[in-house]
């Protein structure tokens, strides 16, 4: 079940908590470097399942992770599709609006730098309020797993952690660098070997 949310004030909360940049998850990773931690969803950091067990292994990481980061408490579920126009149809078909059917678009992130409009994109973010249950949100991580959607993340309802899953993994922000240090210490084997962690 979700909760009705504001989306100017949720808009407000992302600008005082992150104000170096809007909230477009890839971007993440390089603007809170000190506070990041990238989980692979699959052992050998394979990137894609190729059968149902290899889902379950997949699925199971996000929830463990999404399980320490919010149990018991509300959390945002942001997705985003993208267009170009900033109320134009999706550029793209995705699952979004079946997979989030309660999301309010609350931001809509436009690139116009190029001189021609034909390639000006606007990046639109659909969010919801929910209680955090595990498994709550297979249906959408499965499809994240499968890259039907992209950019999506979770968040506590103080946006202070945030877990954005892609098809690999998740990298994780955490509200202090020895709080993610604490959350990845706890899942080495979930690791990459790269020396970035990525």
């Amino acid at each position: 079940m979700s909760f009705a949310i504001d989306p100017a004030l949720l808009a407000d909360l992302w600008r005082e908590r992150y104000p170096s940049g809007p909230p477009v998850a890839h971007t993440f990773r390089t603007r809170y470097a000190d506070r990041w931690v990238r989980f692979h969803s699959l052992p050998g950091s394979k990137r894609y399942p190729e059968s149902e067990d290899e889902y379950a292994i997949a699925l199971d990481r996000y929830n463990t992770i999404l399980d320490e980061l919010y149990a018991d408490t509300d959390v945002f579920v942001v997705t985003m599709d993208w267009s170009d126009t900033p109320t134009g149809p999706a550029g793209y078909p995705t699952p979004r609006p079946m997979l989030h059917p309660d999301g309010i678009r609350w931001w809509t992130e436009s690139d116009q730098d190029d001189p021609d409009p034909v390639f000006h994109t606007h990046t639109r973010l659909y969010a919801d309020r929910r209680r955090w249950n595990s498994g709550c949100l297979d249906g959408l991580l499965r499809a994240v797993v499968d890259e039907a959607l992209v950019e999506v993340f979770i968040a506590d309802r103080e946006l202070r952690r945030i877990h954005h899953p892609y098809d690999g993994g998740a990298d994780v922000i955490l509200a202090t660098p020895a709080e993610r240090d604490r959350v990845r210490d706890r899942h080495t084997d979930w690791l990459s070997s790269h020396p970035a962690g990525l």
